[in-house]
């Protein structure tokens, strides 16, 4: 006796998922391709208008929330056919002309990157935003000093707001990623049909237009088998992830009351069950996870299309897709948490002043001074500050190591200096190590460097502006072309 279709097992473990998730990502955009699909036929004149109507009035007396709820039954393959089936019962058997010239394979693609677009233009937003509370702090804070770390070291003084900026940069960088991302992302896979196009005249510019893409995906065997359209946007999500651990790393590490830099306001901390004193900045800790997570899921992306055939393959379709959203969920966690915690949190820039102003950190200024005034080398002015901090056995002042270092030079260099003590002392101040680090991308040119981050976080702004108008009104365009 031959099997019924859907295998039990098969309905379980794949159908029924698929359905929900259907459901729950495509259901709106799937109704609006169909209108569009429609519209392009009757305009090409491949089906009547009369038919064209009937299809059309069909899909508007769709009961949307019988359709979000409907429970899969195995009657029906997926949430397609279930759909196909109810606009026969409406509008009878001249709704199958609006699958002319069209196959599941391309309408599946074009309902990923709707779908995925959107998620795209999420994070983006989420980025900006996160990017202008560190803007705002980074302008606020331009000049308090803090102390710079190589190899989690202390290592020279720097300001705040230099620091901030190092990030905001890195923020405009995930941006760009991310808005290339999206560009791939939306263009139009309509028109491909299985892989080989139709032989039907139709038009594929303006179907696309009517939908809100940008273009075309145009060879029709790349536009069902490429998905580079999902693994450019997985990518700019790991970068933007992997950047995202690495900042809040250092701020929690800057909550540590050894270190004193960062404090949550109580809005923002936990406390212990047992230890009354605990404010624990959980927080940030959800925000590296979220962001872990994310990460975690880009990778799963690649993971699944990795080595499959280049052709229409499910490895790439249905199972994968909530991977991917999930994936950009956490992404937009993580970066709205971490920019809600920012956005109160209190930097404590008595603590990073003092700090910057302790541990020798001001003696590569001492050295270059020693170029300048003394007119030695380099090297050697580095054997005498060098010297001279060995000898104040890690206990630092400054007095003691403009001392020191007069002190040292004749049996370093051979002779005594010429510059004062107090132009020594000078060098050894960190607002002067700052101040006179005017190069391009300095603490000291810090200033510039603001403006140009504000003006390129405006232009972000338009593009989200732009690309929120273009996804908005597109289905308010596409129901006063029907």
């Amino acid at each position: 006796m031959a099997a019924l279709f859907p295998a039990p097992v098969y309905a379980e473990t794949v159908l029924s998922h698929n359905f929900r998730d259907a459901q729950r990502f495509f259901l709106e955009a799937l109704l609006d391709l169909h209108a569009a699909h429609t519209l392009m036929l009757a305009r090409q004149g491949i089906i009547p208008e009369a038919s064209a109507r009937i299809c059309l009035d069909a899909l508007a007396s769709l009961d949307r929330d019988e359709l979000r709820h409907a429970v899969y039954d195995g009657r029906y393959e997926d949430l397609f056919f279930h759909i196909e089936s109810r606009l026969e019962e409406l509008g009878g058997p001249e709704t199958g002309r609006m699958h002319t010239a069209r196959s599941r394979n391309d309408i599946c693609i074009a309902l990923y990157r709707m779908r995925a677009r959107a998620e795209a233009l999420e994070i983006v937003k989420a980025v900006s935003a996160l990017r202008g509370v560190l803007l705002g702090l980074a302008r606020e804070h331009d000049a308090a000093l803090m102390p710079a770390y190589t190899h989690t070291q202390p290592a020279q003084p720097t300001t705040l707001g230099h620091y901030l900026m190092a990030y905001v940069e890195v923020l405009g960088r995930d941006e760009t990623r991310l808005q290339a991302a999206f560009a791939t992302i939306n263009r139009c896979p309509l028109g491909a049909c299985a892989i080989t196009t139709t032989g039907f005249p139709i038009d594929r510019e303006y179907i696309a237009a009517l939908l809100a893409f940008e273009g075309l995906q145009l060879n029709s065997y790349g536009a069902i088998a490429a998905t580079d359209y999902l693994t450019e946007l997985a990518g700019a999500v790991a970068t933007t992830m992997a950047n995202l651990g690495k900042f809040v790393q250092d701020l929690l590490l800057w909550c540590n009351p050894t270190l004193g830099f960062l404090r949550l306001t109580d809005a923002w901390v936990q406390i212990s069950s047992i230890m009354p004193q605990k404010r624990n900045p959980v927080p940030l800790e959800h925000t590296r996870i979220l962001a872990s997570r994310a990460l975690a899921e880009a990778q799963g992306v690649f993971t699944c299309v990795h080595n499959t055939p280049f052709g229409d393959i499910n490895d790439s379709e249905d199972d994968i897709q909530p991977l991917v959203f999930t994936m950009t969920a956490n992404a937009q966690r993580a970066l709205k948490l971490l920019a809600g915690v920012l956005a109160d949190a209190e930097f404590q820039t008595s603590r990073m002043a003092e700090l910057a102003a302790a541990d020798f950190l001001t003696v590569t200024e001492l050295a270059d001074t020693l170029v300048r005034e003394e007119g030695i080398s380099f090297r050697e002015a580095h054997h005498l500050v060098s010297a001279a901090v060995k000898s104040l056995g890690g206990r630092y002042s400054v007095d003691g190591m403009a001392a020191a270092t007069e002190d040292l030079a004749e049996s370093v260099l051979g002779r005594r200096l010429a510059v004062s003590r107090n132009r020594l002392a000078h060098a050894l101040d960190p607002l002067n190590f700052v101040n006179i680090r005017t190069v391009s991308g300095g603490p000291g040119a810090l200033d510039s460097a603001l403006q140009e981050a504000e003006s390129e976080a405006a232009k972000t702004l338009d593009w989200i502006a732009a690309k929120s108008s273009i996804l908005a009104n597109y289905p308010a365009q596409l129901s006063d072309v029907r």
